[in-house]
C-alpha cells in the first residue's frame, strides 16, 4: 500500500489523473485494452472532467473499457445515476463508443441486475482471470467503500463477483463489485479528499480490523498495488504519514 498525500484537493485530482493514464498507457501497450471500474459520487465527478478536458490527448480512449464499480438501483436518467454522472463528466466529452461502456441494468430487479453485471464482468473477461487494471474507489464517512456498507451481508462474500445490497436505513438497494472481485485487481485507487473523511481513513488505515465497522478494510488487493491519493486535510488524523 502507498500513500500519496498532497496540500490541496486540485493536487489530488492532478496527481490521480496522472496516475489513470499511467496505468492506462501500460495496460493498452501490454494487452492492446485498459479495463476500469469506475466509482461514483462527487469526488470522481472532477477527476473524470479532469480526464476529459486536460487529459484528453493523453489515452487512447478508444481502448478503454469502463465498468461500474457500484450502482444505486435508480433509473439511469435519474440524478443519483453514477452511470448518468459519468456519462455527462466524461463519456459525452470523450465520445466514448457506448460499447465501451458496461452500465448496469437497473431496469431489472436488484437480485437480477446483480447477476447479470456479474455475467457481463466475466463474458468481458471470457477464461481469465476477473482482474481490472484498475479500479477506482472513494470512501464514505462511515467507511463504506463501493457499496460495501457496515452489517449487510455482502462484506461476508468469498467468491468474486456483484451483489445487491439492501440498505435498511434509506430503504433502497444498489448493486455492487464485492470485495473479493475488487481484491483481484491489478491496481486499486482510493480518492479521498476532505476534512469530513479524515475519521474514516483513521479507522480504516490504523485502527483494529473490524470490516463490519469499517468495511474499507476489506480491501487488500491479492496481487496487485492499492494507492491512496489523499489531500492533507483527509490525512490529518493519521499518526503515520
Amino acid at each position: 500500500m502507498s500513500l500519496n498525500i498532497y496540500n490541496t484537493a486540485d493536487e489530488v485530482l492532478t496527481a490521480l489523473a496522472e496516475y489513470f493514464v499511467i496505468i492506462g498507457s501500460e495496460a493498452i501497450g501490454k494487452n492492446g485494452k485498459f479495463s476500469v471500474a469506475l466509482s461514483g459520487g462527487s469526488s470522481p465527478k472532477k477527476l473524470y472532467e479532469l480526464l476529459a478536458t486536460s487529459y484528453h490527448d493523453q489515452l487512447d480512449w478508444e481502448k478503454v473499457f469502463f465498468f461500474f464499480g457500484d450502482e444505486r438501483n435508480v433509473p439511469q436518467d435519474s440524478p443519483d445515476s453514477n452511470y448518468l454522472m459519468a456519462k455527462k463528466a466524461l463519456f459525452i466529452p470523450l465520445f466514448i463508443d457506448p460499447h465501451q461502456i458496461f452500465a448496469v441494468d437497473t431496469a431489472l430487479e436488484p437480485k437480477e441486475a446483480a447477476k447479470k453485471y456479474q455475467e457481463e464482468v466475466e463474458q468481458f473477461f471470457d477464461e481469465t482471470e476477473l482482474s481490472f487494471d484498475l479500479i477506482l474507489l472513494g470512501l464514505g464517512d462511515n467507511s463504506h467503500t463501493a457499496s460495501l456498507f457496515p452489517h449487510t451481508p455482502v462484506l461476508h462474500d468469498r467468491v468474486p463477483g456483484v451483489s445487491e445490497v439492501f440498505l435498511p436505513d434509506q430503504q433502497v438497494y444498489r448493486i455492487t463489485m464485492n470485495a473479493p472481485l475488487i481484491n483481484e485487481a491489478q491496481n486499486i485507487a482510493f480518492l479521498v479528499y476532505g476534512e469530513g473523511k479524515a475519521i474514516a481513513v483513521h479507522h480504516v488505515l490504523e485502527d483494529e480490523e473490524d470490516i463490519e465497522e469499517y468495511p474499507a478494510q476489506l480491501i487488500e488487493p491479492i496481487v496487485g498495488q492499492i494507492q491512496w491519493f489523499l489531500d492533507e486535510a483527509a490525512a490529518s488524523m493519521l499518526e503515520a504519514k
